[in-house]
């Protein structure tokens, strides 16, 4: 398998699992957390493609989609780019109000469907280009690509656990 394809395997797979965490959930069930301060499924989720849609925009020198059409009105936050949901407080948390499972499922779907666009065609050499200088030791495309994927993979894993705790309560 090639490298493209090997990364637009990983990164095909998280749509699927995104859905599977927020489906038929109401916007109260996505705001639901075990105990005060922890984070709700909706914030998982919102966050994981808010980190995807941030890094992934860098990469390609382009706006976050989070920036236009709207997108952070379905979320009742503010369309700041900077806003990726790192270091939130219990408060951030809780501002985060996703209007339905499905303005998750869309805004994640409309991140991914770029980010797929962008492996296509990956060649293994671009994988070693520095992205970022601002860690020790440099981050280069590929490690970049597999932090993301790591992130999102660790966030809706906790979402689908959460999910769980929901149904059982």
């Amino acid at each position: 398998m090639d490298v493209d394809g090997l990364l637009t395997e990983l990164y095909g797979r998280l749509p699927r699992l995104v859905r599977g965490a927020v489906d038929g959930l109401s916007p109260d069930q996505l705001r639901w957390s075990p105990r005060p301060g922890a984070n709700p499924v909706g914030w998982l989720v919102w966050h994981l493609t808010r980190i995807q849609d941030d890094h992934v925009a860098d990469l390609l020198g382009e706006e976050q989609i989070w920036a236009g059409d709207g997108w952070a009105d379905r979320f009742g936050l503010t369309a700041d780019p900077h806003d990726t949901g790192y270091g939130h407080t219990p408060e951030q948390v809780a501002a985060v109000r996703p209007e339905s499972a499905e303005a998750l499922v869309d805004y994640y779907e409309t991140v991914a469907a770029r980010t797929c666009a962008f492996l296509a065609g990956l060649a293994p050499t671009e994988l070693d280009r520095v992205v970022d200088e601002a860690w020790d030791p440099p981050v280069t495309l590929g490690v970049r690509l597999i932090s993301v994927a790591e992130d999102d993979l660790q966030h809706v894993g906790q979402a689908a656990y959460l999910r769980g705790l929901i149904r059982s309560s």
